[in-house]
């Protein structure tokens, strides 16, 4: 079976970068898996994310994130990976009764994935669900589509050392309980204190300290001072896209 795509180079003013190839693979396996369909689409997210997204028919019940999350780890890592976010939601592009695994990583020096990244993750992933799925462990029975992108730019803080590589940039944070008479803050990333995993952030002139245990979503603001500190994305591939366009 094959998929192919055409993608876009997306220059905007501030210097960041959308970018994909123009090209046919081939995708060897997916027919018997039922992780997969006849068709596999790419589509671009956000700020230079790559997303592979693949759609598989199945039961209905509900899903073990925390189970999930713990087979998908290990296959992040085997590929050079750190995974970032693994999300299990009801609703998506196609309908609001759609159910996505959303599986976010990256690799350590970049901050991003390509591509080829993301199938490669794609198919451990699915090769490893079909595994536990014949010994008699099925993660998900619902249908499901499965995606897997790098965090972008404006990326989501997940992790103690996310929000401490990100001291200096402006930030939303969400609790899942009340802090003080808050749940939500937005501005500057002052701080983190690790010993007791201590968020400081400065909104509307005032600095709270947030543990990051009560954490619920957290993600970058994106603003020009993020583009410029952020490093730029693959763009392989743009000379190939550009001499297509033109012929």
């Amino acid at each position: 079976m094959f998929w192919e795509t055409a993608w876009r180079i997306n220059l905007r003013p501030a210097g960041s970068v959308d970018c994909g190839l123009l090209f046919r693979a081939d995708l060897p396996n997916c027919a018997s898996s039922r992780h997969c369909e006849s068709k596999v689409r790419l589509v671009p997210k956000g700020t230079g994310a790559d997303r592979l997204l693949l759609a598989g028919p199945f039961g209905d019940c509900m899903a073990d994130i925390a189970r999930i999350t713990e087979v998908i780890e290990p296959e992040a890592k085997a590929l050079g990976f750190d995974l970032v976010r693994v999300r299990y939601f009801k609703g998506g592009e196609i309908g609001d009764e759609e159910h996505t695994l959303q599986i976010m990583a990256e690799r350590p020096d970049t901050g991003q994935l390509v591509i080829e990244d993301c199938a490669a993750l794609s198919r451990r992933v699915s090769d490893r669900f079909d595994e536990l799925e014949e010994q008699g462990e099925m993660l998900i029975e619902e249908a499901y589509r499965l995606e897997v992108s790098s965090p972008g730019i404006d990326r989501p803080l997940t992790r103690p050392k996310d929000f401490a590589a990100w001291i200096g940039h402006e930030t939303r944070i969400e609790l899942s309980e009340l802090f003080g008479e808050r749940k939500r803050f937005r501005g500057d990333l002052t701080g983190f204190e690790p010993k007791g995993e201590v968020i400081s952030i400065e909104d509307d002139g005032i600095v709270y300290n947030v543990p990051f245990a009560l954490v619920a979503n957290a993600k970058l603001i994106l603003t020009d001072k993020l583009i410029a500190a952020s490093r730029p994305l693959d763009t392989s591939g743009a000379d190939e896209i550009l001499e297509e366009q033109e012929d």
